[in-house]
């Protein structure tokens, strides 16, 4: 039997229909007929030990996969890797693969924290790809990482002079602002102040921000009396 077919195998003994129904929800652009219904914490504790057996190099190497659960064991098992540059080298070659929010953000790959200088340029290229989810992987190591203490202003230009028309990029553009507003949020009001995103962009990070309880209620009504308000509908051409 090959790693394929044993992996899935074994997910479908762990199929939970009921999770498939409600995780279907979450995830609309994916085809349901791909979804398996596991539950992640079943999913992390089969890929931590696959991860150990020589089944799971061979898995690394067969893309495209059919699953949903195929493609997210695929990325816990890159982010248990160790080695830095084994890490960005399985990542190009699945990222281009990546078709939904939910694979895309569950990777945090362990070797990233102590490589931060050499991820600072590696974050650029992601974020300058053509696939939507490699540019929202970008952003979310971004914001992961360098909101913190590696923060430096120029990272803000570099998330708002991304420009797409993917819901699911402009979302990431979104979290990461409201997420800048609430640990530097001095030095990122001002992109909010002037308008520095799209509308729609804008709000999302203005609601978001909104939710946090890291912002203070003063610091709220701020952002509030920001809001874009959306264009009004002409009716009977008035």
């Amino acid at each position: 039997m090959n790693a394929e077919q044993m992996v899935r195998d074994r997910l479908f003994e762990l199929q939970d229909l009921p999770y498939r129904e409600f995780q279907c929800k979450l995830i609309p652009n994916v085809n349901p007929d791909t979804v398996i219904g596991v539950r992640t914490p079943e999913l992390r504790k089969f890929a931590k030990a696959f991860a150990k057996t020589p089944e799971a190099a061979e898995f690394l190497q067969i893309l495209p996969h059919r699953y949903y659960e195929e493609n997210n064991l695929h990325g816990m098992l890159i982010e248990g890797m160790k080695d830095y540059a084994q890490t960005i080298a399985a990542l190009d070659v699945f990222l281009p693969h990546v078709d939904n929010w939910a694979t895309c953000d569950l990777m945090r790959p362990r070797a990233f924290q102590k490589h931060l200088p050499e991820l600072r340029e590696q974050i650029r290229v992601w974020m300058a790809s053509n696939h939507p989810y490699t540019v929202r992987f970008g952003l979310e190591m971004l914001m992961t990482f360098f909101l913190d203490e590696q923060f430096q202003p120029e990272y803000l230009d570099w998330a708002a002079q991304v420009r797409s028309q993917e819901y699911y990029v402009n979302m990431m553009i979104a979290w990461f602002f409201a997420t800048a507003l609430a640990k530097q949020y001095e030095a990122a009001l001002p992109y909010v102040q002037q308008r520095r995103l799209d509308p729609w962009t804008h709000n999302k990070a203005i609601q978001k921000a909104l939710e946090s309880y890291r912002i203070t209620e003063e610091q709220k009504a701020c952002l509030r009396s920001m809001k874009e308000k959306p264009l009004r509908r002409k009716e009977n051409g008035l």
